[in-house]
């Protein structure tokens, strides 16, 4: 299903572009406010028609979240601030209040530059690609990138939306469970960084904070999910339990154990389905995971007695099946961790608790829990593109996938995609030998850059 705007989460792009600025933001929230109205009928209840709008830390935020409750406004809906909250909080806020709608104005892991704004349905998970594909149909653009869209105000606020996930996140384990825990927390200088070490602290932890001074242009900037290593630092300089990363909506989960390893979504994922279907709690023994995932990590649940399910990258694709298949456990080697029976989106604190709580039922430290998983040699690279043209025509590249495929014969895997919210290609190439891998996927960056001259 082609779309010209939405991605794999939401519209994202570089603030005060040609998509993210407040002109189409503006034009945005009118044409959701629209299929809103559609889908809710003649006869809608004010709760109907309520949006409930988060954001995360960047300065360009208050401006998009005004547009769009203009937009959203223009069209009889009524929109209101949550502020500054983690997306699964805004998840929490829809499925408790009724809501319509939910928005998050972030861009996820993204630099502060970029922001995007993604949508969530009544029941607290991301709309489908039919739904964003019926509201790309709404989209009117009534002005220019540049223009001022007019009419902007205030968002009507409402508070308490933090504190209530703050209070339902710490209900998963014990009080006063962590005493004597020592937690690297980074929150990636984003909406996380008042959430995350509450519920920790509140838990008995010492919490030693990282990332936790936004001031609008720092979000993800070397801290953060896609960069662990100032966390890592940290659990070893002071001799932490555990470190934790968020990203920049808290989202996400990247974990450090006490010797310095970092455990990537794949590691949290089998942990938690491994220690579920050893105690017969993982519904229909399943685990959904999406074509990045290590191959391991389907070795491994195999081996516990249940099987891994695999969509197209993207945690929405994720949760879809999920829901399709009756499953409580999903998510991406990225970090997004959906554990259905708290949470409906990707939820990086929800997903740190969860193995917590496998260290405190098992007494086992957190490097020898990774040990469940064994990954097979892996590398991967993104490469920034010009237009993106349709794989199938890129004659380099699918030469050398073909080859390259033919070689592993069957003892490997090649996986190309482009990112669904940048400007890149992404290559992956996965088997036994990791000298292998590594020969494979230079061949592979040679033959995009065959297919793309001026990259």
């Amino acid at each position: 299903m082609s779309r010209r705007y939405f991605g794999t989460d939401g519209v994202r792009g570089e603030y005060g572009g040609p998509v993210i600025n407040a002109a189409f933001a503006r034009s945005l929230g009118a044409a959701a406010g629209r299929w809103v109205k559609c889908a809710a009928g003649a006869h809608s209840s004010a709760d109907a028609l309520r949006v409930l709008i988060g954001r995360d830390t960047r300065e360009s935020g208050p401006v998009l979240e005004a547009a769009l409750a203009a937009g959203l406004a223009s069209e009889g809906l009524a929109p209101f601030s949550l502020g500054i909250v983690p997306t699964p909080a805004v998840s929490l806020a829809v499925r408790a209040s009724g809501a319509a709608l939910g928005v998050v104005i972030t861009a996820s892991h993204n630099p502060a530059t970029d922001n995007g704004i993604k949508f969530l349905g009544p029941s607290g998970c991301k709309l489908s690609d039919a739904e964003e594909s019926a509201i790309e149909k709404e989209i009117l653009l009534e002005a220019g990138p540049g223009e001022d869209p007019g009419h902007s105000a205030p968002v009507r606020a409402i508070a308490g939306a933090a504190a209530e996930y703050t209070r339902a996140v710490s209900l998963l384990l014990p009080r006063e469970c962590l005493k004597g825990w020592r937690i690297v927390l980074d929150t990636a200088n984003g909406a996380a960084c008042s959430t995350s070490p509450a519920v920790l602290r509140g838990l008995g932890a010492e919490v030693i904070g990282l990332g936790a001074e936004p001031d609008g242009r720092n979000i993800n900037d070397g801290v953060g999910s896609e960069h662990p290593g100032r966390m890592r630092a940290r659990v070893l300089e002071t001799g932490a339990r555990l470190g934790i990363a968020n990203d920049g909506d808290g989202d996400r989960c990247v974990l450090c154990d006490e010797h310095g390893e970092i455990l990537d979504g794949d590691d949290i994922l089998t942990i938690l389905a491994v220690r579920a279907l050893r105690r017969g709690t993982l519904t229909n023994n399943v685990l959904v995971v999406t074509m990045q995932s290590n191959s391991g990590v389907d070795l491994a649940v195999k081996a516990a007695g249940g099987r891994v399910l695999r969509t197209p990258v993207g945690d929405r694709y994720v949760g879809e099946r999920m829901l399709a298949e009756g499953a409580v456990l999903g998510g991406e080697s990225s970090g997004h961790v959906i554990c259905a029976e708290v949470a409906r989106t990707g939820d990086g604190l929800v997903a740190a608790l969860k193995v917590i709580e496998v260290m405190l039922a098992t007494g086992q430290p957190l490097s020898a829990l990774r040990g469940v998983l064994r990954k097979l040699p892996q590398s991967s690279v993104a490469i920034t593109i010009g237009k993106k043209r349709p794989l199938e025509d890129l004659a380099a590249v699918q030469a050398a996938i073909r080859a390259i495929e033919s070689e592993f014969g069957g003892r490997g895997r090649v996986f190309v995609r482009y990112s669904g919210t940048e400007p890149k290609i992404r290559l992956l190439v996965e088997a036994e030998d990791p000298v292998r891998v590594r020969s494979c996927l230079a061949r592979l960056e040679a033959a995009v850059r065959a297919d793309f001259p001026a990259v």
